[in-house]
């Protein structure tokens, strides 16, 4: 049997390094225990409470296992389901609406679980809108996990739900349960292996736990190498370590691993740099991102991708060598505003007007013309693949049509 399962925590007292997210999640299911049934919005629900929590995070930082401990705890049944099971309407209609409207015949609550719900391919959208449907009906909570909730694509599905963010769990947590889990299985294994297996996972403990298990097995542990995991990170931690650390070469990769189109990084860099800086470092800050903006001009306009590594330099490592000290304390970081909200409309102009010239090459007629018949083209194209096969459009294009 696999430890990760094996050794999953049953109560809330064996998770460790999720405090903050342990109290959030509590507080989420004695709102919903005390609120009306139904699904009416009656009640305390006509408030602000919400009917679905995401926890998001990185891999093996707990999420899942937070569902099933805090179901523990209060005697509920877990109906799970995961990205495979959201491909359309039809799905949900019958897999999970169904569960929603029965009463558990085993236990005195429930809760529903829909794990991994980042997973959804951009195909599936119907599944994210039956999914909402379904939160504002629901007569029980529904928990909802994402390694990256910040997609496009489920916007809509944050606006209907609480939002906690899980963190990496410290290498120094993540070896003291490894201690456990070995005093648990009587096996032994030296102090220094343990460190770097707490290290190398970079804050995914079950990871850590699959390693463990791995070398508990060998003659000779200490002749295994373990590399670090080359795993995404979210654009909060990328911020986190910029402006919370001195600069190092580490410094260099840490939006490689960040899956954002680097302006939309340059904005949110441009949104949280005054968290952090003020004075004559607040100057350096925002002169190192501009010369970012510079070099990414001289890139489009020259085609010169070899300023790209200036870019990143100045981005990452310009920016936090800014300050001589960094500021200590929890900071929370800002989604970028108007000026996010004036790009991402400038992008999808852009997709409008290549439809648009597809379309009218197409079908013989011109592009102003089609630019004005737009809202009703869009429907069109939208709900029929076979037209959008034939205008060769792309999946950013495609993408474009649903509702966001």
């Amino acid at each position: 049997m696999p430890w990760t399962e094996k050794h999953r925590p049953k109560n809330f007292e064996e998770v460790k390094g999720q405090d903050e997210a342990i109290a959030k999640i509590k507080n989420f299911i004695n709102n919903f225990s005390q609120t009306p049934k139904g699904g009416g919005g009656q009640g305390r629900w006509a408030g602000n409470l919400k009917k679905a929590l995401i926890l998001y995070g990185p891999p093996g930082t707990g999420k899942t296992t937070l569902a099933y401990v805090v179901a523990q705890d209060t005697n509920s049944e877990i109906f799970e389901l995961n990205a495979s099971d959201l491909r359309n309407k039809a799905k949900l209609n019958e897999v999970l609406r169904p569960a929603t409207e029965q009463k558990s015949l085993i236990k005195q609550n429930k809760i529903i679980l829909v794990d991994e719900v980042d997973g959804i391919s951009k195909v599936d959208w119907g599944g994210i809108t039956e999914l909402i449907s379904i939160i504002n009906s629901t007569p029980y909570p529904i928990i909802i996990t994402a390694n990256d909730i910040w997609n496009k694509k489920l916007s809509s599905l944050r606006k209907k739900a609480e939002l906690m963010q899980l963190k990496e769990i410290n290498y120094k947590t993540v070896k003291d349960i490894l201690i456990t889990i070995l005093r648990k299985e009587n096996k032994f294994i030296e102090n220094q292996i343990l460190t770097n297996i707490a290290i190398k996972a970079k804050g995914d403990l079950r990871a850590a736990i699959n390693d463990l298990q791995t070398i508990s097995n060998l003659e000779y542990p200490s002749s295994v190498i373990f590399d670090e995991r080359n795993k995404e990170t979210d654009i909060f931690n990328s911020l986190k370590q910029i402006f919370k650390n001195k600069p190092t070469n580490e410094t260099l990769k840490i939006f490689d691993s960040v899956n954002m189109p680097i302006d939309e990084i340059i904005l949110w860099m441009e949104e949280n740099i005054p968290y952090e800086y003020e004075g004559k470092e607040l100057a350096k800050a925002f002169d190192a991102l501009s010369k970012t903006d510079v070099f990414k001009g001289r890139i489009y306009k020259q085609q010169y991708w070899r300023f790209l590594v200036y870019e990143n330099i100045l981005l990452s490592y310009g920016i936090a060598a800014s300050k001589k000290n960094p500021k200590t304390g929890f900071t929370s970081y800002k989604k970028p505003t108007r000026i996010l909200k004036i790009w991402l409309n400038n992008q999808r102009t852009i997709k409008k007007k290549s439809i648009a010239q597809k379309y009218a090459t197409y079908v013989h007629v011109g592009q102003k013309r089609a630019m004005n018949e737009f809202p009703i083209l869009k429907q069109i194209i939208k709900s029929n693949p076979q037209i959008q096969k034939e205008l060769k459009l792309t999946n950013e294009e495609i993408e474009y049509l649903q509702p966001i």
